[in-house]
């Protein structure tokens, strides 16, 4: 009895000592040593992409503002097949690249989600334009008119969103902030950017590109 006893004490003895020699604890951010896989950085994808495909594509797209509304008169969705690109795929949202030239007319830094309002050159019709111009960007009109990436390209909706937050946060940085909107009421700009057709009354616009004249 006692020899059996023995041996069954030896087994459990070697099997805890086998489990334990099994586990490994990894700190909190040094996964990816052991797996392979690194933390997804949007802002350092957005970077990689943006000066070599992202712009080049969006300039390349680009409509006149001032065409597109007189050709829309009136129904800014019924150009999507000609000039748009939906938010997925063949369904939501409908996004639009365009550029154009005009006056600032007004420049409204009261809220965090600012904004200039420009009088086209050439264009008399209704709809009311407008900029974003921060520190609060409204949608995701810029990631959603890009072919080059799609959701499919990313792991969940997280990184998704992550990517559109990060492709304003650069808008802001490196087109807004340096044109210094508070100096430009009454200037002359050109621009080219995207917008989401969600009112035919006022296109809001984030500019990937802005120059005063």
């Amino acid at each position: 009895m006692k020899k059996r006893m023995l041996a069954l004490g030896l087994v459990l003895a070697l099997t805890a000592s086998t489990m334990t020699g099994c586990v490994k604890v990894v700190k909190i951010g040094e996964e990816a040593q052991y797996t392979g896989k690194t933390e997804f950085n949007a802002g350092d994808n957005v970077a990689e992409i943006w000066e070599s495909m992202a712009l080049p594509e969006l300039q390349e797209k680009a409509v006149e503002l001032k065409d597109f509304l007189t050709e829309a008169n009136g129904d800014l969705k019924s150009l999507v097949d000609k000039y748009g690109k939906y938010s997925m795929g063949t369904s939501g949202e409908i996004n639009y690249v365009v550029k154009g030239t005009g006056t600032v007319e007004e420049v409204n830094q009261e809220k965090k989600a600012g904004y200039m309002t420009v009088k086209l050159e050439g264009y008399d019709g209704p709809e009311e334009v407008k900029l974003q111009i921060g520190s609060v960007y409204k949608g995701s009109s810029i990631r959603d008119s890009l072919d080059i990436i799609k959701f499919g390209d990313y792991t969940n909706q997280q990184d998704w969103a992550a990517v559109s937050q990060s492709i304003n946060k650069l808008v802001d940085e490196k087109v807004i902030q340096p044109a210094d909107p508070s100096s430009l009421e009454g200037k002359t700009i050109s621009f080219t950017g995207a917008f989401t057709a969600n009112d035919n009354t006022q296109v809001l616009i984030t500019p990937v590109e802005l120059e005063v004249k």
